[in-house]
């Protein structure tokens, strides 16, 4: 077999095993370029869907703290790693879509606007950090208090 195809072969399979050593992982943001595809009102909502995940997360965990059992310990470490990814989504939203390209200087509610959204940051971390429903439902709340700002578009 000629070097080319050892080469080819060992990079597909490496893929296929999920090892993509060359291949980008994929982007959870937008682009920072105004093409105008994205729906604000959807990325909201998308982020109350991440809330939500956050909130059972928490819940999960909690049910299965003190169980020692291999299982309850796995199923525990995966849900405190879905809970972590969920609101790091949130984190990620905000800061590579909202706030740099919908929160604006030049709008009259600019500093209402920047405090809202930056609750949401500091709610998703505050999540990440401890595993109580409070926790979740401020985040969650603090969510809720963008989608005035992003009313659902009628087509």
């Amino acid at each position: 077999m000629t070097r080319p195809i050892q080469k080819t072969i060992l990079f597909i399979a490496l893929s296929v095993l999920g090892y993509g050593l060359v291949a980008p992982s994929p982007a959870h943001s937008h682009c920072q370029i105004p093409c105008g595809i994205y729906d604000d009102h959807a990325r909201v909502q998308s982020m109350l869907e991440d809330a939500a995940t956050v909130e059972k997360s928490i819940r999960l965990i909690t049910a299965l703290a003190g169980k020692t059992d291999a299982q309850s310990q796995n199923q525990s470490v995966r849900w405190v790693l879905n809970k972590e990814k969920h609101a790091q989504n949130i984190i990620s939203t905000i800061s590579d879509y909202f706030l740099t390209q919908r929160v604006k200087a030049s709008q009259k509610d600019y500093v209402q606007r920047l405090a809202d959204h930056h609750a949401v940051i500091v709610f998703a971390m505050k999540a990440k950090q401890k595993a109580d429903a409070m926790s979740a439902d401020a985040l969650r709340q603090s969510i809720q208090a963008l989608e005035s700002y992003y009313p659902a578009q009628s087509h």
